[in-house]
C-alpha cells in the first residue's frame, strides 16, 4: 500500500506546503530580526532616564516581539543540547543554529515533496526526507574537521615561529600577536582570540585554556600545559616549544606511516559497507517488487534488522582495527 491510498494527495501537498512556508518564515525572521539593536535602546532608555514613549515606538516594540517569538522558542530548545554551540563554533559555521534547523527542514520538506511528485513509494519518501535533514549535519561535521586537521597540521610551524619569537627577545603576548599576524586561518583566528581575550585582562592562561576548549587537540594541550607550568615554575620556554614542535612533527611523520600501512584495511571497511546499500539501491531501481517482499512480509523485517546491526557492528569492528592512536 502506497501513499496515495493512506492519505490524499491534496490534503498532503496542502501539508507539505505549509510546513516549507513556515519554514521559510522562520528562516527570513532569524535572517532579519537582531536583538542587539533593542538591547542598545534599552540601556541608552537606562542611562538617559528616558521614560515616555510614543505610540509608533509601542508598536515597534510590538512588532519586533511578535517576530521573535518563533525564533526565541527554537532558541529554547536548542539550548537543550549544550554541544550545538560549541560544534558550530569548531566548524566556524557561517549559519547560525537557528538556520541551520531551518535548512534542514527546508530541504527534508523539498525531497519529501519532489519524490512524492514522482510516485515513489513510501520507504522511499521517509528515507529520502531524513536524509535530507541529514545532509546539511554532515556537512556541518565534515567543515568541522576538516578546520581541526588544518589547525593540528598548523600547529608545529605556529610553535615554531611562536618559539623563534622568545628567542628573539618578545614577550609571549607579542608571540601570540605574531602567529595571529602571520599565519593562515584556522590557527591564526584561534591565536587572535587569545591574544584578544588577554588584551581584554583574561588571564593568559585562561584564555589558553578556553582555546583548547574550542580546539581539542592533543599537542595544543602540551602546549597550554607548558605554558602554565612556565609561568609558575619558570624555565625556558623557547626551548619547550621547540621541543613540542619537534615531537609533533615527528608524531606526524609515525602516523602517515601508520596511514599507509592500514590503507587497505580503511579501503575494504569503505567497500564493505557501501556494498549491501548500493546492491539494495539497484534491485530496487530495477525490480521494484522484489525488493518489497523485505518490507511486507515479517520475516523480510526482520532481515533488514539483522543487516542493519551487521553492519553497525561491522563498521565498528573495522574502525578499532584500523583506527591507531598515534
Amino acid at each position: 500500500m502506497n501513499l496515495q491510498q493512506l492519505i490524499d494527495p491534496v490534503y498532503l501537498i496542502m501539508g507539505s506546503a505549509f510546513v516549507s512556508v513556515l519554514a521559510l518564515v522562520l528562516w527570513l525572521i532569524s535572517v532579519f530580526t537582531d536583538r542587539s539593536e533593542s538591547d542598545l535602546e534599552a540601556r541608552l532608555v537606562a542611562f538617559t532616564g528616558r521614560t515616555t514613549t510614543t505610540r509608533t515606538e509601542i508598536a515597534n516594540a510590538i512588532l519586533r516581539d511578535g517576530l521573535t517569538t518563533a525564533q526565541s522558542m527554537l532558541g529554547r530548545i536548542l539550548q537543550r543540547f549544550e554541544n550545538l554551540p560549541l560544534l558550530f563554533r569548531q566548524a566556524d559555521s557561517p549559519l547560525r543554529i537557528e538556520q541551520f534547523m531551518v535548512l534542514c527542514m527546508l530541504s527534508a520538506a523539498a525531497i519529501f515533496i519532489l519524490l512524492f511528485a514522482l510516485q515513489q513509494s513510501v520507504p522511499v519518501l521517509i528515507g529520502g526526507g531524513a536524509a535530507a535533514f541529514l545532509t546539511p549535519w554532515c556537512w556541518l561535521l565534515l567543515r568541522r574537521r576538516s578546520r581541526l586537521k588544518s589547525f593540528e597540521k598548523q600547529l608545529p610551524d605556529a610553535l615554531e615561529l611562536l618559539s623563534r619569537a622568545l628567542r628573539a627577545g618578545n614577550s609571549l603576548v607579542a608571540g601570540l600577536n605574531a602567529v595571529a599576524s602571520e599565519m593562515p586561518q584556522p590557527i591564526a583566528g584561534e591565536f587572535r582570540a587569545v591574544h584578544d581575550e588577554q588584551n581584554l585582562g583574561l588571564p593568559i592562561d585562561q584564555a589558553l585554556r578556553n582555546m583548547l576548549q574550542r580546539v581539542p587537540n592533543m599537542d595544543l594541550q602540551f602546549f597550554v600545559t607548558a605554558v602554565s607550568i612556565q609561568r609558575q615554575a619558570g624555565g625556558d620556554l623557547a626551548e619547550i616549544l621547540g621541543k613540542i614542535s619537534s615531537l609533533v612533527r615527528e608524531r606526524f611523520k609515525i602516523l602517515g606511516q601508520v596511514r599507509a600501512l592500514t590503507g587497505e584495511g580503511r579501503m575494504s571497511g569503505v567497500v564493505l559497507m557501501a556494498l549491501p546499500i548500493v546492491l539494495f539501491l539497484g534491485v530496487y531501481f530495477l525490480n521494484r517488487e522484489y525488493i518489497m517482499l523485505l518490507f511486507n512480509e515479517e520475516i523480510g523485517r526482520q532481515m533488514i534488522y539483522a543487516a542493519i546491526a551487521s553492519q553497525i557492528v561491522g563498521g565498528y569492528v573495522i574502525h578499532r582495527i584500523v583506527n591507531i592512536k598515534v
